[in-house]
């Protein structure tokens, strides 16, 4: 079994396949809230008890992208692991949120290929192969450089405030002083790092599909790639790709986010080659 790595999002005790009469009676009671009392009727209809689910909390976000950040964050950060078994009452149990939400984030996590639903047994984490990546690798090098390149005319158009240069530079050059580093902390940095460059491109449809391809191949650096970490020239990778968007050169941009993703392929062609007994999920810290 593989160990998985801290994460302040998962909660210690509770594990997904695990059922009880607790659990069992806090997701019933999640199931059936108490409807707001109507200011002009005095009875409230079955469906309007319901739909209050979908009411809009913390800070706006509905119940469905509350369940949808918190399922996600736990496969990507394993602790959901890759090929494990889901119980959809159990996770609703952890999450304190009713089916309808949990099992509506489910089926657009399955969409984005993180979990697969099988007929007559269960939701399944999907596992990711080393093939598989390669070719969610193959993607990330067709669209980040654009995202880039993008990222840096807005620049050299003025469409880019002052405070934005400021935080992706900041993030480019945020270092992780533990030894050996904290891989929560650098992939954290990583994943905001590309995200900050995607917004900065405007072009949201291209960068919800970088997101994706992005999220998928963290959750392959938890599992693998931490063995081979290289955080100084990660950083420095991040503060050129950086540098250039602020200096509004596209074409420099575009090419250091290609050599950027092209070394982190290159690292996992080194694994390939070596013993099966290398891939192993990052050891508690």
């Amino acid at each position: 079994m593989a160990a998985t790595p801290k994460s302040n999002a998962a909660p210690k005790n509770a594990t997904p396949n695990a059922t009880s009469k607790n659990a069992t009676s806090k997701n019933a009671a999640s199931k059936s809230p108490a409807a707001p009392k109507p200011k002009k009727s005095a009875s409230v209809p079955k469906k309007q008890a319901a739909s209050s689910k979908e009411r809009k909390v913390d800070e706006g976000k509905s119940l469905v992208q509350q369940a949808y950040e918190s399922i996600k964050e736990r496969i990507i950060n394993l602790h959901f692991l890759p090929g494990q078994y889901l119980n959809e009452a159990a996770i609703c149990a952890q999450l304190k949120l009713g089916r309808t939400p949990v099992h509506q984030a489910l089926q657009r996590l399955q969409m984005e290929g993180l979990v697969d639903v099988l007929p007559r047994k269960g939701i399944i984490v999907q596992p990711d192969s080393l093939a598989e990546i390669m070719k969610i690798l193959d993607s990330r090098v067709t669209v980040e450089p654009e995202l880039a390149r993008s990222a840096a005319r807005r620049v050299a158009a003025g469409e880019i405030t002052a405070d934005q240069l400021s935080r992706v530079m900041e993030i480019a050059t945020a270092t992780v002083d533990e030894d050996p580093p904290d891989i929560a902390a650098f992939t954290a940095n990583d994943r905001w790092f590309h995200r900050e460059i995607a917004q900065m491109s405007g072009n949201a449809i291209m960068s919800d599909f970088a997101r994706l391809l992005h999220e998928r191949s963290t959750r392959f650096w938890y599992l693998n790639l931490w063995q081979t970490i290289d955080v100084p020239l990660t950083n420095k990778q991040h503060a050129e790709i950086a540098a250039a968007i602020i200096a509004g050169d596209g074409e420099l941009a575009a090419q250091r986010m290609l050599d950027h993703i092209a070394a982190l392929r290159t690292r996992l062609q080194k694994l390939q080659r070596m013993s099966p007994h290398a891939f192993r999920p990052i050891p508690l810290q």
